[in-house]
């Protein structure tokens, strides 16, 4: 998988960008707020649809105007892509080869990404939320019928949610609509769980190994699903509707009084454990750090796996957050395979053979320059 150009008009603060890019490895330099990550963002929009940094397109069009574009020419195998995306105050656009895409999960696969970010450290440390995002843009990359389902599920549950505020307002039970709801709720759920639960076992081959590498042998990664039901991983999956149904059936009276769905896809976690210590509670930050790159890399196999092709690399500024030992196993991993493309403030801590082989540009106010 290749990004063989780069073209944005009016994106953030870069007015014009037209990048030729068929190499391995791009880095971009410069001080902070000057537009590294614009570059970034926009290759993980062109590969997912939308932005990682804000949930409206508007904030992408460069200030003062009314429009903004991205493109790419992606090359698959022997395949080439023409993806774009088009912003405007009214709405966003989608394309594949000059055909307007009217669903992301028709769109989504065309450039399979990876990002790692700075806020990707906190993949262990954060909230539940972080690592249910994780799971759903990493899934939806392999699998465009998860995009479709979880898309569904959201809507869901906007509507569910709603509807138990207003008969908790009402003082009333009406249960017809709601027991409507909860049939395609559980359906939709069932179908998130399974895929979930099979991306992880597959994950958790690739970052154990991963991780024992890195760690040099010292420590074995555990990674665990704590589903908001507990007792789904022990029960068949030919019986998880009727699980379901018995516990909405018996949360229902609370979920009124909150006004919320209490249980399901949404309210799940992952625990992240090194020879038995879990790392969200008691992980020093090197641990916490390493758990973090190690699924990263491990999704860069996982998608090679799945589709046939390495996934495009994005490091934003993440270089700096690690020490030595990481910054060479995460490069020495990627060298040869995947393309990958790095902000940075400075180029202290990457060897001279790894700066000899890539192209080097300097950012400024959202200008591009290629150095050298």
């Amino acid at each position: 998988m290749r990004v063989e150009n780069l073209n944005l008009k009016q994106f953030r603060n870069i007015a014009e960008l037209d990048l030729h890019c068929p190499e391995e490895l791009h880095l971009f330099v410069g001080p902070n707020a000057q537009g590294k990550t614009n570059i970034l963002e926009s290759l993980y929009l062109l590969a997912l649809g939308k932005s990682h940094r804000t949930r409206t397109h508007r904030e992408l069009i460069r200030f003062g105007e009314k429009r903004a574009v991205a493109k790419a020419s992606v090359r698959k195998g022997e395949q080439k892509l023409r993806l774009e995306v088009q912003m405007t105050e009214k709405g966003k656009k989608v394309s594949r080869n000059g055909i307007e895409q009217p669903r992301l999960s028709q769109y989504i696969g065309s450039l399979p990404a990876v990002l790692f970010a700075p806020e990707d450290l906190a993949l262990v440390k954060g909230s539940p939320q972080i690592r249910r995002r994780f799971l759903d843009m990493e899934i939806g990359q392999v699998s465009p019928a998860y995009v479709h389902h979880l898309t569904q599920l959201n809507k869901l549950l906007t509507q569910r949610n709603s509807l138990l505020k207003q008969l908790g307002q009402k003082g009333t039970f009406q249960s017809a609509l709601l027991n409507v709801l909860d049939e395609q709720f559980i359906q939709f759920s069932i179908d998130l769980w399974k895929k979930r639960l099979a991306f992880l076992s597959s994950l958790k081959k690739w970052a154990r190994g991963i991780h024992q590498a890195i760690t040099r042998g010292l420590e074995e990664l555990e990674i665990e699903y704590l589903p908001s039901l507990p007792s789904l991983l022990d029960t068949d999956p030919g019986e998880w509707p009727l699980l379901l149904q018995r516990e909405l059936e018996k949360k229902r009276e609370k979920e009124i009084r909150r006004g919320t769905t209490l249980i399901g896809p949404q309210r799940d976690d992952l625990r992240l454990t090194a020879n038995g210590l879990d790392l969200h509670l008691y992980g020093s930050q090197g641990q916490q750090r390493t758990a973090a790159l190690s699924l990263k890399l491990a999704e860069i196999e996982l998608i090679y796996q799945e589709t046939g092709y390495y996934p495009v690399l994005l490091l934003d500024d993440v270089l700096s957050e690690l020490d030595d030992s990481r910054k060479t196993h995460l490069l020495e991993a990627i060298r040869g395979r995947v393309q990958t493309f790095v902000t940075t403030t400075n180029l202290e801590g990457i060897d001279q053979e790894t700066l000899a082989k890539a192209r080097i540009y300097q950012v400024r106010q959202g200008r591009i320059t290629e150095l050298g």
